[in-house]
C-alpha cells in the first residue's frame, strides 16, 4: 500500500474511532462527518489511490445530489468516481439535510427545497467550512475548487457560485434554474448549464415548478432556463452568445473575457435527469444517452481554473 493510500486510510480510521462514520467498501471511499453550526452534516469522498504517484495539487469537485436524493444516489447517477479515478481529482458528495437520516435530503437553494429551504439551513456555511476541512486534509488545489448538481442540488450549486465566487472556479449546475432576484458575486466564475426541453420539475420556459414535489417550492416561479446564462453572462462581462444547433441540444456560449466562459446546453431528449447518466428512480425520468453530462462538465472544469 503506497503512503497515500495509507494515509487516505489512517484518516478515515480515525474519524471512524472519534465520529462513529462508515467506511464504504472501497478502501479510497470514505463516509465522513463535520460538525458544523451545532449540527452533524455527512459526506462521501472518493479519492482515487493512484494520485499517490503524482505529488501534486489536486483538483476537486462537489457534486450536490437532488432534492430528495443523498450523496450516495448522486455518485451512482453521475459516475463522477470513475471520472475522478481516470482524470486525477477528488470527488466529494456532500449531504443535504432532513428529517431522516440520510434520506429525503434536500438543500437551501432560497427558493426550493423542502426541509433545508423551510428550516432555513446554512448550506453555504456547510459547504464553505467542509472545503476548509478537505484543504486541510488533501493537497488539494485552491484554484480548481468546482462544484455542480442536479435539480435542487443544480439550484443550490448557482447560490454556491454566488456567495463563494471567490472559492469556486466554475460551477455546473444541471436542470437548474435561477428565480430573478439573485445577488452579484463578488467575482467572475465560469459556467456551463444543461437543461432539458422535456423537463416538466423544472420547465425550460420558466413558470411554476411541476413534477412530484412542486409542493416543496415556496411558489416563486423559475426564470426560463436562458435566464440563468443570461445572468452569468451579465456577471462575467460576456457578450452576445453564439448558437450551435446540433442533432441532440443546442449550445449558447457566450463571448467572455480571456479565463471566463458561460454556456448553456439545451438537451432537445432530455427530461428532468441527469445526461448520460443512471436514472435517479424508477418513476424517474430517463435521462438522454446522446451526450454524458459527467464527461461534457469534467471538460469544461479542467480548462477553467480560477
Amino acid at each position: 500500500m503506497s503512503y497515500f493510500n495509507k494515509r487516505v486510510l489512517a484518516v478515515a480510521l480515525t474519524g471512524l474511532l472519534a465520529t462513529g462514520c462508515v467506511i464504504s467498501n472501497a478502501a479510497d471511499e470514505q463516509r465522513q462527518l463535520l460538525k458544523y453550526n451545532g449540527s452533524e452534516r455527512s459526506y462521501l469522498i472518493h479519492v482515487p489511490g493512484n494520485l499517490a504517484k503524482n505529488n501534486q495539487m489536486l483538483p476537486l469537485v462537489m457534486v450536490l445530489h437532488g432534492g430528495g436524493g443523498n450523496g450516495d444516489n448522486a455518485q451512482r447517477m453521475t459516475g463522477f468516481s470513475a471520472k475522478a479515478d481516470e482524470q486525477g481529482f477528488i470527488v466529494v458528495y456532500p449531504n443535504g439535510s432532513g428529517r431522516f437520516n440520510n434520506k429525503l435530503l434536500s438543500w437551501n437553494a432560497g427558493h426550493c427545497c423542502a426541509y433545508a429551504m423551510k428550516h432555513k439551513i446554512d448550506d453555504v456555511g456547510f459547504i464553505n467550512a467542509l472545503i476548509d476541512k478537505l484543504m486541510q486534509e488533501y493537497p488539494i488545489d485552491p484554484r480548481r475548487i468546482y462544484a455542480t448538481g442536479m435539480s435542487n442540488g443544480g439550484m443550490m450549486t448557482h447560490r454556491l457560485g454566488i456567495e463563494l465566487a471567490n472559492r469556486f472556479a466554475a460551477i455546473a449546475p444541471v436542470v437548474a434554474t435561477v428565480f430573478g432576484d439573485e445577488a452579484k458575486p463578488s467575482q467572475p466564475v465560469s459556467v456551463i448549464m444543461l437543461n432539458g426541453l422535456l423537463d416538466k420539475s423544472v420547465p425550460n420556459q420558466g413558470g411554476q415548478p411541476g413534477g412530484r414535489f412542486k409542493e416543496e417550492w415556496d411558489g416563486t416561479p423559475a426564470k426560463p432556463a436562458i435566464e440563468q446564462a443570461a445572468y452569468w453572462a451579465k456577471v462575467n462581462n460576456c457578450k452576445q452568445p453564439d448558437q450551435k444547433d446540433q442533432k441532440s441540444y443546442t449550445l449558447t456560449a457566450y463571448h467572455c473575457p480571456s479565463g471566463q466562459a458561460v454556456e448553456l446546453y439545451l438537451f432537445k431528449h432530455n427530461g428532468h435527469a441527469w445526461p448520460g447518466g443512471e436514472q435517479g428512480s424508477r418513476r424517474g425520468d430517463k435521462p438522454d444517452a446522446s451526450v454524458n453530462a459527467t464527461e461534457l462538465i469534467w471538460d469544461f472544469f479542467k480548462t477553467h481554473p480560477k
